[in-house]
């Protein structure tokens, strides 16, 4: 009997789906050989990096310095267009200066700044400490800028000697803190914010309720914003030897002094003894080069800190004693929030991590941030104290920023520590939502009904708040700005009465904060990891920074990136993928829409379960 044939259509199906399946194999393998070839590149690249005798370190920031890294999904990264890493670890900094410090084979440091977008002046302070350290082994440091931000010149006044491009300037304008209000633009559009706030001067929401800046917001701001300046301008004069004055004079008279050299701007650098040479980038490489040597390109011969750091990480044991650092960056919010922003619930997976290791000894809180909803704030709490009742001790490092919700967090330490420009205080509670009742009215939309008691159906945004609600919010509000003045009155060892008296949502510098007991000490983070050690009796430990788990499919990706060979290849993908034409929006311009955007960016922050706030809007470093 002949065979019969399948049908014609079941034959198609099935030759496709042998095709999917050979496809499908074919990139498992391919995937396959991709992790193997990560492995092996990123183990022989640490393997085969070769540091030479009178090495020239490159340390080259690129975008923001932060304290922990903005999530971004690794595949996002793998088709990236833009080379240079959006943000620098202030650590990855810090420690690569410190070990080329005591590195015989690391002889100069080129201090490359014109990648650095921004930093909070802490930030900067804690590197200004690190190449301050490294210049006392007398290695010199070579400092370079086309037009140095107040960011990078702050950097660039730690070097030996500093070249400018000919053509550049030294941007020197002094901190400010300006917002725009939105009062006439709610009222046009007919919105109704009902603001409840605890504190004089919790001026988060003043934007929505004024066209103009508070007495009480006006005075308190004033008042870090001219200690900061301070200490910005007192370090640099010392560091350049000039005399006391000279950098507000720089700016105050900017328009005058202009005229005396016909607007050279670099030449007024020059000639004020902000920097000591004019030259163009390739003069100042071929300079460098002479001495430590050039490459086939004609650029000076030099090892990145990036590099440099990955060749000397050290291979943690699961035993040795450690203290742990864990990074609490961004607004405070519920639920499970990726790096660049702090949940309650991913914080409390970090603590674990800690509890479950019985070699971590001391726990480190790197705090960076201006709060966030009550109810997450209090939940990290109560995490830090799980961590207190195991009997290891926490010492808190403030970073840029550590106010409000980021003071919150901050009380079950055993010791707080600053540095004298971080922006801490903002002790205050505020709610806030709108109402809508008058713009649907002008559109003909009415809202009707009737509820079973007085609260029914009173907070709504379609309705009118009442009396009655507004009066049970404000006294919420009231209660919550009771327990937090409480709270650190206990972790403080004082009294309501008095944090009250320094609190009521008011804004302070670092050195200021330690005068009134609102801190313990004053360091950077190198200063509280060796103190939280001390504390935990400790003389040999290894710091370890906790991390949330990675999902296993970014893992992949991430050694994909990672991994030299592979990034080639991405390269050559993105050649092809990416267009030849790049859009290059205005940073300047964009950081004016963002700041533009910003309070109305907030209300997606304000996700606290019962509408309670503990959130410092103005503290952000000044740019």
């Amino acid at each position: 009997m002949a065979t019969q044939k399948a049908p014609f259509i079941f034959r198609l199906f099935s030759g496709l789906w042998k095709t999917i399946t050979w496809f499908r194999v074919a990139l498992l393998n391919v995937i396959f050989l991709a992790i193997i070839v990560a492995i092996i590149a990123s183990i022989t690249q640490r393997e085969t990096l070769k540091i030479n005798d009178k090495t020239l370190l490159s340390v080259a920031p690129t975008g923001v310095l932060v304290d922990e890294y903005t999530y971004i999904a690794p595949i996002e990264r793998l088709t990236s267009s833009d080379n240079s890493p959006p943000e620098t670890l202030v650590r990855d900094l810090v420690s690569s200066i410190d070990m080329a410090a005591d590195d015989s084979r690391i002889d100069a440091m080129a201090l490359e700044l014109d990648k650095l977008a921004a930093g909070g002046i802490s930030k900067l302070e804690e590197i200004g400490a690190a190449l301050t350290r490294f210049r006392a082994t007398g290695k010199k440091i070579y400092a370079y800028g086309s037009n140095m931000s107040q960011h990078q010149y702050y950097l660039a006044s730690f070097a030996d000697e500093i070249s400018l491009d000919p053509f550049g300037s030294v941007v020197l304008t002094g901190f400010a803190s300006y917002r725009n209000y939105f009062k006439d633009a709610l009222d046009k559009l007919k919105v109704s914010m009902h603001i409840f706030r605890a504190g004089q001067y919790k001026d988060a929401m003043e934007p929505f309720l004024r066209n103009d800046m508070s007495d009480a917001s006006r005075e308190h701001n004033q008042q870090w914003l001219e200690s900061l300046w301070g200490a910005y301008t007192s370090e640099v004069e010392a560091l350049r030897e000039l005399p006391e004055g000279t950098i507000n004079d720089y700016i105050n008279n900017m328009s005058v002094k202009l005229q005396s050299v016909s607007g050279d701007s670099a030449r007024l650098a020059l000639d004020t003894g902000l920097v000591d040479q004019l030259n163009p980038l390739h003069t100042w490489q071929k300079t460098l080069s002479e001495q430590y040597g050039a490459r086939s390109d004609g650029s000076v011969k030099s090892l990145g800190f990036r590099e440099y750091l990955a060749a000397n990480q050290k291979l943690l044991l699961p035993t040795d004693p450690k203290v742990a650092l864990i990074v609490a960056r961004g607004t405070i919010k519920d639920g499970y929030q990726n790096p660049g922003e702090i949940g309650d619930k991913s914080f409390q997976e970090l603590i674990d991590q800690v509890k479950d290791d019985s070699s971590i000894k001391a726990l480190v809180l790197r705090i960076d941030s201006g709060g966030g909803g009550v109810f997450a704030s209090e939940k990290i709490r109560q995490s830090l104290l799980q961590v207190r009742e195991k009997g290891l001790p926490i010492v808190v490092s403030m970073g840029s920023v550590a106010a409000s919700g980021g003071y919150w967090i901050a009380t079950p330490a055993d010791e707080i520590w600053a540095t004298p420009t971080t922006i801490t205080g903002s002790i205050g509670v505020f709610g806030a939502f709108l109402t809508l009742e008058q713009s649907l009215a002008h559109l003909g939309i009415n809202t009707d009904g009737l509820g079973t008691t007085e609260l029914a159906g009173a907070i709504r945004m379609d309705r009118e708040l009442s009396p009655a609600a507004e009066s049970l919010i404000q006294q919420g509000i009231n209660n919550m700005y009771q327990r937090f003045i409480t709270l650190v009155a206990e972790a403080r060892n004082s009294t309501p009465q008095a944090i009250d008296a320094i609190a009521q949502g008011r804004v302070w510098s670092g050195d200021k904060a330690l005068e009134l007991g609102l801190v313990d000490q004053l360091g950077n983070l190198e200063d509280v990891i060796a103190r939280a050690a001390k504390l935990a009796e400790l003389d040999n430990y290894e710091v370890v920074t906790i991390k949330q788990p990675t999902d296993p499919v970014d893992q992949f990706v991430e050694s994909l990136t990672s991994a030299k060979v592979v990034q080639s290849a991405s390269q050559q993908f993105k050649s092809y993928m990416m267009s030849d034409v790049e859009t290059t929006i205005n940073p300047v311009l964009l950081a004016h829409f963002n700041a533009l955007l910003e309070p109305f960016n907030l209300t997606q922050s304000l996700t606290d379960p019962r509408g309670m706030y503990v959130l410092c809007m103005e503290c952000r470093s000044p740019q």
